[in-house]
């Protein structure tokens, strides 16, 4: 071993077993051992940034800001509506969303099919009152999963088939991943479903701080041309079950309707009183294409600013709303600001909410332009409650969204255009639309994320760089030497899942396929088992967040640390190794 090789091991050994230890932030540890390693000279000065520019960093940074725009232009509850049930168990609600993303990404990019589904996940979970940790993990690792099985699910077989028409003269066709990669993705679909959920780690609930506020009453406004005009209110019911929302009864020309008024036909104008938390009361909006109390004022406030935002303030005895309408103060035309609604501790408010009169220790739900909610508190004398994010769903934009995410997906799929590239796009025309704000672009990245992608890179290409990885393909030469075949395989599949748990899987499949094919010729076997053995290990990267994009892409939003992946990882990928060795003999004979 050379003086560069024993340095590089040592500080991989050095960062696992502090980021296995969990007392120090992974990011800080990661961006540490990059600077060692410079200072060491066992990493090039000139490359030590390297992996801020690479492309696995950006995609990471670029799906998480994509996603969040998916969430903002109400795809995400559109999907939510229409496939998920929140009232499922946990097992079946794995095995649904785990079978959509393994589907997906045997056809598409397994990042952009975890992209897609990740916002869809949380959103159930905070919908059931779970943690999204119990199932971001489980969706991660079933998009890696569904992405063995197809030439261009995952960037390993493509690899493998290159090498393949390079050293044997013709490349695997589409499907012929599906047999192995197929069996091992079912078996390893089922294990995460039954078995694998129940050994992530109990982090706690992802509770917001205002969990235990009690629902607003508010109003939302039929709008000229809705398809509901007609409808009865009952009807509705079905969509407000879903959405958490309780529908409470109805006003029409000012005049308060007691009781459900179910069977009243809706009308132009007509206002529904509703009880819901403002995510609920959001999407109830988005699913119906209803429109604010204040149609009219709404329209003016969307023409003449950047957008709106929704703050959440309380009323102190001191505020100027305090004991008064909000109609009577004018906050509508001299704070250009709209009521949405107001939270009592659960007791009933009989008048429209802008006829209301503002009692202190109300909440009040407010609707404002954008960046004027701390002028728009100070006016009325009120108390800001701390930011948990809420925002106003972009609805006329779902399909815009939906359109510019699949057409750079498709082309990216087809090899029109490099996936970075496609993202990068997606997101520019998610700013330019008004899709998701500019001030926000950034404030969705998990920076702690990105740091340690981008720190991890450098060092991993220095082990390469310096022969750490050809040492240890020569060492499993060595070892297995007169082994029998099956026995090999085996022993190929363990060094190259461990191998691209610590390095990119695409560089691991370029180191591990010429060891297969090596180790076939020295047996004078085929050397397809092996090189399909190596595809399905390096895409088998599960005991850690650095080891595939996806596992990446979960570490900051599920609120895991490094050691949890192993957990459930480890025996998913002794599994995938049970299952595919008896594969690859059945269909791929030597």
């Amino acid at each position: 071993m050379t003086t560069d090789q024993i340095i590089l091991f040592s500080l991989f050994v050095a960062v696992f077993a502090l980021l296995l230890w969990g007392r120090i932030r992974y990011d800080l540890i990661a961006f540490s051992a990059l600077l060692t390693g410079v200072v060491l000279g066992v990493v090039p000065t000139d490359r030590a940034f390297s992996g801020f520019g690479h492309p696995a960093t950006l995609v990471v940074a670029l799906v998480l800001i994509v996603s969040a725009g998916l969430v903002r232009s109400g795809a995400v509850f559109l999907i939510t509506r229409t496939l998920i049930d929140a009232s499922r168990g946990l097992g079946t609600h794995i095995v649904l969303m785990g079978g959509i993303g393994a589907v997906l990404s045997a056809f598409m990019n397994n990042v952009a099919a975890l992209a897609l589904l990740m916002p869809v996940d949380m959103q159930t979970a905070r919908k059931a009152g779970r943690a999204a940790s119990y199932t971001l993990m489980p969706l991660s690792f079933a998009t890696i999963l569904g992405g063995m099985a197809t030439l261009i699910g995952t960037p390993p077989n493509i690899v493998i088939a290159t090498i393949r028409e390079n050293a044997l003269g013709a490349p695997f066709a589409m499907f012929d991943f599906a047999p192995v990669g197929g069996i091992a993705a079912l078996a390893g679909l089922f294990f995460v479903a039954l078995v694998g959920w129940r050994l992530i780690p109990d982090r706690g609930e992802t509770r917001s701080p205002h969990s235990e506020l009690a629902a607003y009453i508010a109003e939302l406004t039929v709008p000229e041309g809705s398809t509901h005009i007609g409808k009865r209110l009952a009807e509705l019911d079905e969509i407000a079950e879903k959405t958490d929302v309780a529908i409470l009864g109805l006003i029409r020309g000012g005049q308060r309707r007691y009781g459900r008024a179910s069977n009243a036909l809706l009308r132009a104008g007509d206002a529904l009183v509703l009880e819901a938390a403002p995510e609920a009361l959001d999407e109830f909006r988005a699913a119906l294409g209803l429109a604010f109390s204040d149609a009219g004022r709404q329209e003016k406030l969307t023409a003449a600013g950047e957008g709106l935002d929704l703050i959440e303030v309380v009323v102190p005895e001191t505020a100027r709303i305090a004991g008064k309408t909000a109609q009577a103060i004018g906050l509508a035309w001299r704070q250009s600001t709209i009521l949405m609604g107001i939270s009592r501790s659960g007791q009933p408010i009989a008048k429209q909410v802008r006829k209301t009169e503002v009692r202190p220790g109300d909440i009040l739900l407010l609707l404002c332009p954008r960046d004027r909610g701390p002028d728009v508190t100070d006016w009325l004398g009120c108390l800001p409650l701390a930011a948990r994010g809420l925002s106003v769903t972009a609805s006329d934009k779902t399909w815009l969204a939906i359109g510019m995410f699949a057409a750079a997906i498709a082309a990216a799929s087809f090899g029109l255009i490099y996936l970075p590239v496609a993202l990068g796009i997606v997101v520019m025309g998610y700013a330019l639309t008004g899709i998701l704000p500019l001030r926000e672009l950034y404030d969705h990245v998990e920076w702690p994320v990105v740091v340690l992608l981008g720190s991890m890179i450098p060092l991993g290409a220095a082990l390469d760089a310096s022969g750490g990885t050809r040492l240890l393909a020569d060492g499993l030469v060595a070892l297995t030497a007169g082994w029998p075949a099956w026995a090999v395989l085996t022993v190929l599949m363990v060094v190259t899942m461990t191998l691209s748990d610590v390095l990119n899987n695409t560089a691991t499949t370029i180191v591990a396929a010429p060891v297969g094919i090596q180790m076939a010729q020295s047996l004078g076997v085929s050397p397809d088992p092996f090189l399909m053995a190596v595809a399905v290990a390096a895409s088998s990267a599960f005991l850690t967040p650095i080891g595939h994009k996806n596992n990446t892409l979960i570490l900051g939003p599920g609120g895991y640390r490094f050691g949890d992946y192993w957990r459930m990882g480890l025996p998913l990928e002794a599994l995938i190794i049970l299952v595919s060795i008896p594969a690859i003999l059945l269909f791929w004979p030597f």
